[in-house]
């Protein structure tokens, strides 16, 4: 029988997932009209900002001397790593590509949650997630008709994957003892003052030259999928651990395509919805094997 903690945990992860879907399209749109070094400090230093407001309107607690080195770490990974290497992949690599990140993210979270907070997937956990991964990532090139030649953007995926598997993977260890909100916020705290004073070294010379939706897209991806996105999530590592958790990520690309069907009136074809059922497959017989915290 599945806990009702752990169902909870799976339906605010998938609350996040669709939060964090418009995350590789608004990123792509901003480095249209804005450097992405600029990008990626001037969402961690929105995202910071808030989040201060955030935590000082709560009267939260500074969290114990002996957490800041994870928080540093996820601050580092999630609101500075990935985002930077991501946006710089997506200036010299297929839209095809980013999906590829939504592939294999979910896997390598599951390994650094393994290796970081000594969760123990079952060998059948394991397995079903190769599987899903499989199926991200096949689609991703197949239909998005990347090709397979390797780029430096590519490069930079491969790191931008490792550094949030990482930051993941402390979030979901910091939150055993911290509120989720509280993890991202103090994360996002700490990198704080040197995001914003690069992110106002980096900045346009002419702001009314950069076209009003690359602003909204910087303000996106500063709000919602640095900071409000990681509410749910992070819960979802609370309640469900970070290996199951990570696996629902596997849907985001087919979150970004049902998003652009519903908003943008875009097709969706047979394939796209073949291996979206693929992947809800995966992710059931997933939920059936144990994993040991």
């Amino acid at each position: 029988m599945f806990s009702r903690r752990e169902n909870l945990g799976l339906l605010l992860a998938l609350i996040g997932v669709v939060l964090f879907a418009g995350t590789l399209p608004a990123t792509r749109i901003a480095v249209e009209f804005l450097d992405p070094w600029f990008v990626t400090f001037a969402r961690a230093a929105i995202a910071g900002t808030a989040a201060l407001a955030l935590l000082l309107a709560f009267r939260s607690r500074v969290p114990p001397r002996e957490t800041w080195p994870a928080l540093v770490i996820v601050g580092l990974g999630s609101a500075i790593g990935f985002p930077l290497l991501t946006a710089l992949a997506m200036q010299t690599v297929p839209a095809a590509h980013g999906g590829v990140v939504v592939g294999i993210l979910p896997l390598a979270t599951t390994m650094a949650g393994a290796w970081i907070a000594h969760e123990r997937p079952s060998p059948g956990f394991w397995l079903t997630a190769l599987m899903g991964a499989a199926l991200v990532v096949i689609y991703a090139l197949w239909h998005g008709g990347g090709g397979s030649s390797f780029a430096i953007g590519d490069l930079y995926l491969l790191l931008g994957i490792a550094a949030g598997a990482v930051g993941n993977a402390y979030s979901g260890r910091l939150v055993r003892g911290m509120a989720g909100w509280e993890v991202i916020s103090w994360a996002l705290v700490l990198v704080l003052p040197p995001s914003l004073g690069l992110a106002i070294l980096l900045a346009p010379t002419n702001f009314v030259a950069v076209a009003a939706r690359g602003w909204a897209a910087l303000l996106y991806v500063g709000i919602v999928s640095q900071w409000v996105a990681f509410f749910p999530w992070n819960l979802g590592f609370k309640l469900a651990g970070i290996a199951r958790v990570a696996q629902v990520q596997l849907l985001q690309t087919f979150v970004t395509l049902g998003l652009a069907a519903l908003v943008n009136g875009e097709a969706i074809d047979f394939e796209t919805i073949a291996f979206a059922l693929a992947v809800v497959v995966t992710l059931m017989i997933g939920r059936a094997m144990p994993v040991r915290g």
